[in-house]
């Protein structure tokens, strides 16, 4: 089984958080989602999350609070996925990888059709805030 370990960035704005569409391919396909991305030989967490959402959201960001890890089996592989709360530091969002995005508030998150793994996350963001 294919074992993989992932960070995600959620990002806060005036009470909205940031919500990512998976584009419309693989096991996930158009489920909903916080950006982020796989971890590569020899890369911290912070600077793989830095540089994942620069690939692909074209946004350069600063790494904040650390929030939880969910580890999750799906049918084809195993997910370690840390997420943190993240800030735009500079440019404008442009969505290289995802079908869609849009900024919700907590209690709305879960209307949206969440990847599983990122469903203890929606729920730890809506404890924290």
């Amino acid at each position: 089984m294919k074992r993989i370990e992932v960070v995600a960035a959620v990002f806060v704005d005036n009470n909205k958080i940031f919500c990512a569409q998976k584009a419309d391919k693989g096991e996930q396909a158009l489920k909903w989602e916080f950006p982020g991305g796989k971890i590569e030989a020899g890369e911290s967490q912070q600077k793989a999350l830095i540089r994942e959402i620069k690939e692909e959201l074209v946004i350069d960001i600063e790494v904040r609070d650390y929030i939880m890890t969910v580890k999750h089996q799906y049918d084809d592989f195993h997910i370690t996925m840390h997420a943190y709360f993240c800030q735009i530091i500079n440019g404008k969002m442009v969505l290289k990888e995802h079908l869609d995005s849009c900024w919700l508030k907590v209690q709305e998150l879960e209307s949206l059709d969440w990847a599983e793994a990122d469903i203890p996350i929606v729920k730890k963001i809506k404890e924290m805030m």
